[in-house]
């Protein structure tokens, strides 16, 4: 008669600690290939009065705001751009009904007269136009930032479970937690995506030599700043803002 001998179901805390390994390493690569796409879509592009006319006499002027530049204060690489609003402000950001955010450079309105009445003729009116054409899009203007909201969300989750793991999981091997730190602040999710390929996909199971400390990494995110910072600029300079925006 063969005894059967009674095995004890793993407690509920060892398989989460199992599941969670694997969570990571998939999910966050996912979140990223997810994230990426939309991130690119709704960056704002740099686009032409022509355009502006056209999409005016298109109907497709969802919101617009005018502006003195862009806000230099993202405070991770999955922040949104901001406008720095300004009533007579030199550049007119518009969205159209796709959920894209497109730019353009146009003569400062003179101080002592309204927008609507400001020159040059080239730009006179331009506000009152972008009125007229928005309001029908005030009641359903909301959609076309859904995919900007996305965005924004997608990169949150991955920031937040990244930064989960680094701080209140196991130490890193191959770097200190303030080296992955400052590496995860990499533009573009870059940063994030190598600590996962080197502490989830190829951690050692032992932990090999020195780790590289915080000063490296704030080293590589300066030096890799700017390297990636470089390849973008003559990136959008070959190939233009429709395919590199920003």
């Amino acid at each position: 008669m063969v005894e059967l001998i009674p095995t004890r179901s793993q407690p509920a805390g060892g398989r989460w600690r199992e599941a969670l390994p694997v969570a990571l390493r998939w999910g966050l690569p996912v979140l990223w290939v997810l994230w990426a796409p939309l991130a690119w879509w709704v960056e704002p592009r740099e686009s032409t009065q022509a355009q502006l006319g056209r999409d005016l006499a298109a109907g497709r002027v969802v919101t617009f705001q005018r502006a003195d530049g862009w806000a230099d204060d993202d405070a991770y690489w999955g922040s949104r751009a901001r406008l720095q609003y300004a009533t007579n402000g030199w550049l007119l950001a518009w969205t159209v009904p796709n959920g894209q955010t497109r730019y353009v450079f146009v003569d400062q309105p003179a101080p002592e007269t309204s927008v609507v009445e400001a020159v040059p003729s080239a730009n006179a009116g331009w506000d009152a136009r972008l009125a007229a054409v928005a309001e029908p899009w005030r009641g359903v203007g909301a959609a076309a930032h859904r995919i900007t909201d996305a965005a924004a969300v997608l990169a949150g989750v991955l920031t937040v479970l990244w930064l989960a793991r680094l701080v209140g999981g196991a130490p890193p091997r191959t770097g200190t937690r303030w080296f992955w730190f400052w590496v995860g602040l990499l533009p573009f999710g870059t940063g994030v995506l190598a600590w996962t390929y080197r502490e989830v996909w190829r951690a050692p199971s032992e932990q090999v030599g020195e780790r590289s400390s915080g000063w490296r990494g704030l080293g590589w995110l300066i030096l890799a700043g700017i390297g990636i910072a470089v390849l973008v600029f003559n990136a959008r300079r070959l190939l233009g803002t429709t395919v590199v925006p920003g």
